[in-house]
């Protein structure tokens, strides 16, 4: 049988600049993917000329994106990541660069190296049921590193 529970996921997330001890995330949200590493096109195609198949590769950034708990402990983290390293005018930017490692209940784990996070939330949003909107941070990663349980 194969058990695929992922209740008790956790990720450490290491900034070199804003968390350089890091911080362990597991404020998950209810009502969005925890944890999304989406699909990663590794190759493209197209015919040539004479109708002939042509690939070639290139490199893809690693995008995952948390989904968390808005005021949360974790959320309250990543959001000072994310004001330290967005952009504004007269405004230093901290440049850090992330380091995630999440941790699965079956002992394996996933590391993500030479990362920037890309997006997050400003502010608090409102959902129509009446309840705080979840908030997603995204990422973009060099280079990933899977170790089995």
């Amino acid at each position: 049988m194969n058990d695929i529970s992922a209740s008790g996921l956790s990720i450490q997330i290491l900034a070199d600049k804003t968390f350089p001890n890091g911080f362990t995330f597991n404020e998950f949200a209810d009502d969005a993917d925890p944890f999304d590493l989406p699909s990663l096109e590794i190759a493209a195609t197209g015919m040539n000329l004479n109708g002939s198949l042509v690939t070639w590769t290139a490199p893809q950034p690693i995008v995952p994106t948390i989904n968390a708990i808005p005021g949360s402990d974790g959320e309250r983290n990543l959001a000072i990541l994310f004001e330290a390293n967005r952009s504004a005018s007269g405004k230093t930017v901290a440049r850090d660069v992330i380091t995630m490692v999440a941790t699965y209940p079956d002992g394996s784990t996933v590391t993500l190296s030479s990362g920037k996070m890309t997006a997050g939330f400003p502010g608090k949003s409102v959902a129509s049921a009446g309840r705080m909107k979840s908030k997603a941070y995204t990422f973009a990663f060099e280079t990933i590193s899977l170790t089995n349980a």
